[in-house]
């Protein structure tokens, strides 16, 4: 844990899915007492609360999703609860049915302007580790740590799919199908209009494929202590 008089600072992961952001954030933020905050798992929020309002996805449908959407994110002893509207939807967010519709979802200037704001009002103080697809570039480009995580497809396909569990076995979904879903999604990341996944100009590039999540802590808990110390 930091001593009270140590730096505390922001610590930006982005980087496509699979690449190892959210586990490998939590890890840093339990070991340096920081605040984890999960980003995708806001707007994964929102796309739950429009599936399950039968919204169609454009900025009129889902500013009103916005409008009565209460979201919520509590630490926890696995690093992060996911509420909408007092409803622990940590494990739903996480489903197939999500999964494919967030990326249109997030592509919403409407959806990405409230969000910034929030995760922007989340991290003000400092003492934050906060992953996502431009958290260095939209959110906080002067945080003092960013990190740009990077992983093969096939090797981003098999996490997800290990991620996924019996989800997974059940819905009949291959390496290769995940390969193709992981390849589309990020397509439209990074060429969305608003906040697409880039790597800032001043983030340290860390391809993970052939690392463990040791490993991965490890590398960036290097480079924050040295952050912390300037």
């Amino acid at each position: 844990m930091p001593q009270s008089s140590e730096r505390r600072i922001i610590i930006a992961l982005d980087g496509p899915a699979g690449s190892g952001k959210s586990t490998t954030a939590r890890n840093i933020a339990h070991t340096l007492g920081y605040v984890y905050i999960d980003t995708g798992a806001m707007y994964r929020a929102i796309t739950l609360a429009a599936l399950r309002a039968g919204a169609a996805i454009h900025n009129d449908a889902l500013q009103a999703i916005l409008q009565s959407a209460r979201i919520e994110l509590l630490p926890s002893t696995d690093g992060q609860r996911t509420l909408l509207n007092g409803e622990d939807v940590s494990a739903e967010i996480r489903s197939h049915e999500v999964t494919e519709a967030v990326s249109g979802v997030s592509a919403l200037g409407v959806v990405r302007s409230a969000m910034v704001e929030r995760q922007r009002e989340l991290g003000s103080a400092g003492g934050v580790v906060m992953d996502g697809r431009d958290i260095g570039t939209v959110v906080f480009p002067q945080a003092e740590l960013k990190i740009f995580l990077v992983a093969s497809l096939e090797e981003r396909a098999r996490r997800r799919l290990a991620e996924l569990g019996a989800g997974a076995s059940a819905a009949n979904i291959t390496l290769d199908e995940m390969c193709a879903q992981l390849g589309e999604r990020d397509r439209q990341d990074s060429e969305r209009e608003i906040s697409p996944l880039t790597k800032a100009t001043d983030a340290i590039e860390i391809d993970t494929s052939a690392l463990s999540i040791d490993q991965q802590v490890a590398q960036i808990l290097a480079f924050a202590h040295e952050r912390i110390q300037r």
